[in-house]
Order: C-alpha cells, then sequence, then structure tokens
C-alpha cells in the first residue's frame, strides 16, 4: 500500500519535472510530501513505473575509436605477439601522433 502512495507521488512529481532523476524525486518526496524512503526503493519504484530523466550525459571516455580516421597503418603482425627471438617484435601504441605520409 505505501509502496502505491509513494508511485502515485512519483508519477505527479515526474510528470511535472520529467527531467528529475530517482535522487531528485527522493529529495522533492521528503522536502515536500513528508515522504522518507531509501533511494533503493524510490529507484525499484522508478523502474518498475518506468521513469527516467530526461536529462542524459554523454559519455566522453578517452578510449573511443576516431570516426574519421586520417591514416590506418597496415596489420603486420596479425595478432602474433609471440616472437622466436629478443628483440624480432617492438609494439607500441602510437594512436596520439600524427603521421603525415
Amino acid at each position: 500500500m505505501e509502496n502505491h502512495r509513494i508511485a502515485d507521488k512519483i508519477e505527479k512529481i515526474h510528470k511535472d519535472s520529467p527531467d528529475k532523476g530517482y535522487r531528485r524525486i527522493r529529495d522533492e518526496l521528503e522536502r515536500y510530501h513528508g515522504i522518507k524512503a531509501n533511494d533503493k526503493r524510490i529507484l525499484r519504484i522508478c523502474r518498475k513505473l518506468d521513469i527516467k530523466s530526461t536529462i542524459k550525459y554523454t559519455n566522453n571516455g578517452c578510449t573511443r575509436r576516431a570516426e574519421n580516421p586520417q591514416y590506418i597503418a597496415e596489420n603486420i603482425l596479425d595478432r602474433q605477439f609471440n616472437a622466436q627471438a629478443p628483440n624480432e617484435k617492438w609494439l607500441t601504441d602510437v594512436t596520439e601522433f600524427h603521421y603525415y605520409v
């Protein structure tokens, strides 16, 4: 019963402010509606109601591939990294260096 009451309030808050995520919804429930609830409970109810924040930030990670690589080096080793003798194969990552032909 308590979860249904909280779910009704969550739906109303989400309808009024669709940019709020479960943390901000929990804050508003506590401040303006007097409902104290755990983050996990609010998140569980939001997932059940398929409520998500409309604001999502893209992950600009440092290991993403270039969309338009200027130069693609030839794959000489073809993933054969084992060498028969020392100094036969040397490898490094030079993706950050510009190579001009």
